[in-house]
């Protein structure tokens, strides 16, 4: 299983990219978002790390070269960008076909249900800069989108809010801690910090949860007053 436990880990994947880290982290954004294959790769986790690691003092801590800033900020937003128009590319040419396929070690319909269910619970626009947020989620909530007919126009423009919030906020949050913290203990922050990262992702969905199960509850009857759901 230690090969699993190094494909998780965002600084086994840096480490192994070596001098083409850079390259290496805008091309696993994009396989992560656009590909179904992608969804066990590092998203939040790696761009946090790529963050830290532009940092030349710790990345010299660690023995890699230093990531460059400058096309990070710039080429993972498009590459998110591009891989989920992709995604709802392929969900809108290929529909219920892309899905239609038994089980296997890398593809669960669980995680297209888990998609459904977020794209209707959430709605078309709030789903896909949400889904961001939220590992395998991410991943399968574009195609999804494409096979519910979710106009590609419509979802370019919220593509391109939900990629760069998520990805330009990642990486300045990595950068900021890679420039506080001890090069030599960075190694132990990182996999509590994406932790946290994503927990406080999570908060806006569990509002609004929250908040669609008190609408349930409280369902007007026909004159006009309120009654529980059961």
């Amino acid at each position: 299983m230690d090969w699993l436990w190094n494909l998780l880990d965002p600084t086994w994947w840096l480490t192994v990219l070596g001098a083409f880290a850079t390259i290496g982290v805008l091309a696993i954004i994009f396989a992560e978002t656009g590909l179904l294959l992608g969804f066990f790769l590092p998203g939040d986790s790696l761009l946090v790390a790529a963050g830290i690691f532009s940092s030349a003092a710790v990345a010299d801590g660690m023995n890699i070269e230093p990531l460059s800033m400058p096309v990070l900020l710039i080429g993972t937003p498009l590459c998110a960008i591009a891989g989920a128009q992709l995604g709802h590319f392929l969900g809108a040419r290929f529909g219920r076909k892309l899905f239609d396929k038994p089980d296997s070690r890398l593809f669960k319909r669980e995680h297209v249900l888990r998609a459904e269910e977020f794209f209707e619970k959430f709605g078309p626009a709030r789903a896909v800069i949400l889904a961001r947020f939220v590992p395998i989620v991410r991943t399968f909530m574009n195609p999804v989108a494409g096979v519910l007919e979710m106009p590609a126009k419509r979802f370019f423009l919220w593509n391109v809010i939900g990629g760069v919030v998520w990805v330009e906020g990642l990486l300045l949050l990595g950068h900021f801690l890679g420039s506080k913290v001890d090069p030599k203990q960075i190694d132990r922050y990182i996999l509590p910090g994406v932790f946290v990262i994503v927990l406080i992702s999570l908060i806006p969905i569990i509002i609004e949860v929250i908040k669609k199960r008190r609408e349930r509850k409280n369902v007007p009857t026909p004159n006009g007053k309120h009654h529980r759901v059961h």
